[in-house]
């Protein structure tokens, strides 16, 4: 115990020491700052390099180019942007800015050294050749977080598990996040600090970089970047956030401090407060992702790990501590946290990947930090306001007139990007160019999003200390051009893009529950007084199967086809939907028999023949099938031939299952390839939703080229969904399944797990998701529902 507590208090002494000389740092760095402000050295400075650097920026307007088409279109547009630049020769350099930035910012790197510009160089060339590739295809929007394009990028890089795992957290973390947070940006900045960290580690190979090499560090940058991520949603935002309790937030802080001190996450303990289930989510998740940090550190770099996370840490609570009715906060203490919090936020970057220490990327990271913060700051300030936090402009906006002894944060701002001009990046032309084209253009969207008069309100209160510099600053704002950046613009359309996924996945699971309703509520086969009784126990027993707690996803997505995509009335289709679940219905009762499948409960209910007896079930499945033909033939509002075409389809269809059936059973007891258990995959699965499909799209009479596509989409639809099946009945929860699990083992069934295993069949399932996507982008116009069911299909949990 005596020894326990020895070590913790030299662990509590070592990260003490760290964030005292991270302090000292902060500190001689802001008196250099402040020392700039005092004697207006950086004004004249700036005003040089404005001078210099609007040489590029401001152009005469040419009404030759808005006559030749050549007018800048709405950069929300990205496509048409991209295009833009292009067909203005500007593409080139906007791409080399906007990667030149991300090397400064994300990388540390300065920017006249010759690798660093042979690797920008080769990057911009890349994406500017991703795009115009994209741009030849693309039809709709593009879908720059699309996990068919993350899980194909895995598959070029051998890292398919990697990227199988981290889309699954991703879910996850926007499943199980608290509602006081937004779950759009908890994954944004998630995936922002993903790719830094594999940005970090994708700049480090070469082409020499033996592909081994190559993916298994990708792959672990990717787990460390989603575990080092979490920290954002789940420890900043959480203890700024309301969702805690005061009480919770103390016993919260106190659990991380103690997780970095000792480098062992505790155990949670007695909770005290309402959040149990949130906690407990969110505290094993992080120790997981704690645990994989700490193990994959190399045993020299741990101690500067646990040093730099504990400073970042610690930073963090000293500025969140504060409160914006205390109007007795000092500059220092105003200013010295976010130095530190910004810098380490980037510098702890290498020490979680364990990379060997480089004095000149510690250098310029440091100093680089506040200028991001402080720009972020600002972005932000009527948000923060509203919110009552403390930031410098906060700060400021509230107490300049009774602290004359206050700091201007934007005047700061200024100062800080001369130091990076001039002491950081010794006045390189590059490093100037690209720091000066972010400032005037977080300066324009800033006027953008205000509005002229909101926005000169700001600069009235801000940038009227330095009236001369405002002048030339304001100038630029108002009259240069070619200063948007990649980056910007994809955070708007990754914003933008997961805003409206929210959006339609909420569409989505509200169509799936109200048209369910309405289909449940048609499905009741009714009997009259004329019925024989062995009739009426036939329609018992049909009811009985249909009133159990299916899912209805063919019907379902018959209407959304029919209904919502074609036009077609839900009175009209109605007889259709009904066909198509006693179609199902009846598939199901044939498996469970004894003969086949011999299952025991189906929809969380025990199977027909159980309640009954075989020879019962196997009526009843025949008097579904006729009686979804009968539906089929009462489509009167559609053309007689139209119909029959309608009717034949189905009854083929209804053979192929019949097959595909068959095959199953005789597939039992023998290990089958891959290419026999599609084929029955698709005969008894794909087919059902091939036929939802296409259907409506027969009584719609639509191109047969888009049939074609929705028969793709469905093909391999289909498999994705028995592969998740498989899946599930191999690992999942038969509470949550509604049947029992490990019921092809127990009844020697081949299937994707015995043949491929379980990482091979996850992989198999993301392969037929991507196609089913490209399938999907063949359509004469996106179908969001589809989109959504596919990504239903493979993340289902029953």
């Amino acid at each position: 115990m005596n020894n326990v507590l020895i070590n913790r208090t030299k662990d509590e002494a070592n990260v003490g020491e760290a964030y005292r000389l991270a302090e000292q740092k902060a500190s001689q760095y802001f008196t250099k700052l402040t020392q700039q402000l005092l004697n207006h050295s950086h004004v004249d400075e700036l005003k040089e390099d404005f001078s210099i650097w609007q040489k590029k920026h401001i152009h005469r307007f040419s009404w030759l180019s808005w006559f030749a088409g050549k007018r800048k279109p709405d950069t929300r547009n990205i496509q048409k942007y991209i295009h833009w630049l292009n067909a203005t020769s500007k593409l080139d350099d906007y791409l080399d800015r906007s990667i030149s930035y991300i090397y400064m910012r994300d990388l540390g790197q300065a920017l006249d050294h010759p690798k660093t510009q042979n690797h920008i160089r080769r990057i911009a060339e890349d994406t500017k050749t991703y795009f115009m590739r994209a741009a030849s295809k693309q039809q709709g929007e593009a879908d720059y977080i699309s996990p068919a394009a993350l899980y194909r990028w895995g598959q070029r890089e051998q890292i398919e598990e990697a990227v199988i795992w981290v889309l699954d957290k991703l879910k996850h973390v926007a499943a199980n996040i608290p509602k006081e947070l937004d779950a759009a940006q908890a994954q944004r900045k998630l995936i922002k600090i993903i790719l830094g960290v594999v940005l970090h580690v994708h700049d480090e190979f070469t082409e020499e970089t033996p592909q081994k090499e190559r993916s298994e560090r990708l792959d672990a940058a990717i787990r460390l970047g989603y575990s080092y991520g979490l920290t954002y949603p789940f420890v900043d935002d959480l203890l700024d956030s309301q969702a805690l309790t005061i009480q919770e937030k103390e016993q919260y802080s106190a659990m991380i401090q103690q997780a970095l001190l000792t480098g062992i996450v505790p155990e949670l303990g007695e909770w005290k407060g309402p959040k149990l289930e949130v906690i407990r989510y969110v505290h094993s998740e992080l120790r997981e992702a704690f645990e994989y940090i700490r193990n994959y550190q190399r045993e020299e770099m741990r101690r500067t790990f646990f040093e730099q996370s504990y400073v970042f840490f610690q930073s963090q609570e000293t500025d969140r501590s504060k409160n914006l009715s205390n109007a007795h906060y000092t500059n220092e203490e105003l200013y010295i946290p976010i130095i530190i919090k910004s810098a380490s936020s980037r510098l702890i970057v290498r020490s979680v990947l364990s990379a060997p220490e480089d004095e000149g990327f510690d250098l310029r990271t440091f100093h680089y930090g506040i200028y991001n913060q402080l720009a972020d700051d600002f972005a932000d300030m009527f948000d923060d306001l509203q919110d009552e936090a403390v930031t410098p402009y906060t700060y400021y906006l509230k107490y300049r007139d009774l602290r004359p002894d206050l700091i201007n944060p934007y005047e700061l701002y200024w100062a800080v990007i001369s130091y990076l001009i001039h002491d950081v990046y010794h006045s390189n032309e590059k490093a100037r160019e690209v720091i000066l084209d972010r400032a005037i253009n977080g300066l324009k969207r800033c006027r953008e999003r205000l509005g002229q008069v909101k926005y000169n309100e700001v600069m009235s209160i801000f940038a009227s200390g330095q009236p001369e510099l405002n002048d030339v600053v304001q100038q630029m704002v108002r009259k240069a051009d070619d200063v948007d950046f990649l980056d910007k613009l994809l955070r708007d359309q990754v914003v933008l893009q997961l805003s409206n996924d929210k959006e339609e996945k909420d569409a989505f699971k509200q169509t799936i529950q109200t048209v369910r309703e309405r289909i449940n509520v048609e499905l009741q086969i009714n009997k009259s007084a004329e019925e024989l009784d062995m009739k009426t126990r036939l329609m018992d027993a049909a009811n009985y199967s249909l009133q159990g707690d299916g899912k209805r996803l063919r019907p379902i997505l018959t209407w959304v086809m029919g209904v919502q995509e074609y036009g077609l009335t839900e009175s009209a289709i109605m007889p259709l939907l009904r066909s198509m679940e006693y179609m199902h219905t009846a598939s199901l009762i044939f498996d469970d028999l004894p003969t086949q499948d011999n299952a025991s409960t189906r929809r969380g209910r025990s199977t027909l023949h159980q309640v009954h007896n075989s020879a019962t079930a196997e009526l009843t499945g025949l008097f579904l099938i006729q009686r979804a033909i009968r539906e089929q033939s009462t489509l009167h509002q559609f053309d007689a031939q139209t119909v029959l075409k309608l009717i034949q389809y189905s009854a083929v269809k209804a053979e192929d299952m019949c097959m595909g059936q068959a095959m199953d059973l005789g597939s039992k007891g023998k290990t089958l390839s891959l290419e026999e258990l599609n084929t029955i995959c698709f005969y008894k699965t794909g087919i059902a939703f091939e036929a939802a499909l296409v259907m409506p799209a027969i009584l719609a009479q639509v191109k047969e080229e888009e049939i074609d596509a929705l028969k793709t989409f469905a093909y391999h639809a289909g498999i994705a969904f028995q592969i998740r099946d498989d899946l599930l009945d191999y690992g999942g929860d038969h509470r949550v399944l509604g049947k029992p699990a490990g019921q092809d083992e127990r009844n020697n069934n081949s299937t994707f797990v015995s043949i491929l295993g379980e990482n091979g069949a996850q992989k198999a399932m993301w392969e037929h998701y991507c196609f089913a996507t490209d399938a999907l982008g063949q359509m004469p116009k996106p179908i969001p529902f589809l989109k959504h069911l596919l990504d239903y299909l493979v993340a289902r949990e029953r």
